[in-house]
């Protein structure tokens, strides 16, 4: 499989199989680039689902609110952005993740 298509498969992930889609790719691929967007992939899902819990919970006493806001239009925009830097061809990383892998 191409890597520009793998690459957008991964980042619309996100909306359907956020956790199943990267993995799988992670172990078939052979290709590095691909191997990183996808552990950056599950990586972000996990990091920002634990972020959007703790949010939950504060959000009850007002304090978590907006960053409960912050944190769910993150989770959503940064795939989105994902997938147009890669049909674009270029490089693109996770927010906060992206330098860890």
């Amino acid at each position: 499989m191409e890597s520009k298509w793998s690459k957008v498969i991964i980042h619309a992930s996100a909306f359907f199989a956020p956790f199943l889609v990267p993995i799988l790719f992670f172990i078939i691929s052979t290709e590095e680039d691909v191997k990183r967007i996808s552990m950056q992939a599950l990586l972000f899902q996990v990091i920002f689902g634990i972020f959007i819990a703790i949010a939950g919970v504060l959000s009850f006493i007002l304090i978590g609110l907006p960053f409960l806001l912050i944190f769910l239009a993150i989770f959503w925009i940064a795939p989105v952005i994902g997938i147009f830097k890669a049909l674009s061809g270029s490089d693109w990383n996770y927010p906060i993740v992206g330098r860890w892998v």
